[in-house]
């Protein structure tokens, strides 16, 4: 499978250079502070690049994987250096709704400061803050209640590669109408999953342990499955290829109604 062989090398590569870290006697909250601050530099840069510079996404592009490596070599270096706390698990789950907010934040001020404000993107944005932070809470909220709330399709590791895959594409226009509609999925999921739980109802979450009905569910399959990888090379061709004049079309007849 592409997403095995793929999610194995990062993993091997992610250990060896935590490993190094932990050596060098750096901490897993450092790290996660270390991401929040590039994630903020790159909020600034897409404030400063919406359709006006491709050199400011790049910017920003490079600073989101920054902060994406932080991402996953403070956990790393916790597990291997034995550093794990409950702080900073805290402190790692605040920041990530921290970074959310300052790529759409970023996102939605480039489009209000154009010489005509894109009324559309900007509602985009914020409907996309909005999914990506209640993804999290209602996951959050659910494991109070129930034991886990694993369901879902749009976690994190899918939603920060959209990003960054529509940034290097010069598209964000299509992540924005991507990740405003679909993830409202995935919350929609998890509250009706958390609610059969609390009602004492089985629920199946594994499509190869289910019907036919549910295996037909391609985005209900785990990750490192053929069709998880189908699923998820639909929406990079979306972000890459969706035509970038029909968005500039909408906002410009919602902007002249």
């Amino acid at each position: 499978m592409i997403g095995r062989s793929v999610g194995f090398g990062f993993s091997t590569a992610r250990d060896a250079v935590a490993r190094c870290l932990v050596k060098a006697c750096v901490t897993p909250n450092a790290l996660t502070l270390a991401g929040g601050v590039f994630t903020a530099g790159a909020g600034v840069c897409y404030a400063l690049g919406a359709e006006r510079s491709y050199g400011c996404l790049v910017w920003a592009a490079v600073l989101l994987i920054l902060a994406s490596a932080c991402d996953m070599l403070d956990g790393a270096v916790a597990r291997i250096g034995g550093k794990s706390s409950v702080f900073g698990e805290f402190l790692d789950s605040t920041l990530d709704r921290f970074s959310d907010f300052a790529i759409y934040a970023g996102i939605a001020v480039g489009y209000a400061s154009l010489p005509e404000a894109n009324v559309t993107f900007v509602l985009l944005a914020m409907l996309a803050f909005f999914n990506s932070f209640m993804i999290s809470y209602a996951k959050a909220r659910a494991e109070d209640l129930i034991e886990s709330c694993p369901v879902g399709y749009w976690q994190r590791g899918e939603r920060s590669a959209a990003v960054l895959i529509a940034t290097f594409a010069n598209n964000l226009p299509a992540l924005l109408v991507q990740q405003a509609i679909l993830p409202m999925f995935t919350v929609l999921r998890r509250m009706l999953y958390t609610k059969a739980v609390i009602e004492g109802r089985t629920v199946e979450t594994d499509p190869r342990k289910g019907g036919l009905w549910l295996k037909l569910h391609l985005w209900y399959w785990p990750r490192m499955s053929l069709p998880y990888d189908f699923v998820t090379g639909v929406n990079i061709a979306w972000l890459i290829f969706a035509p970038v004049a029909a968005w500039d079309l909408i906002g410009g007849a919602i902007r002249g109604s």
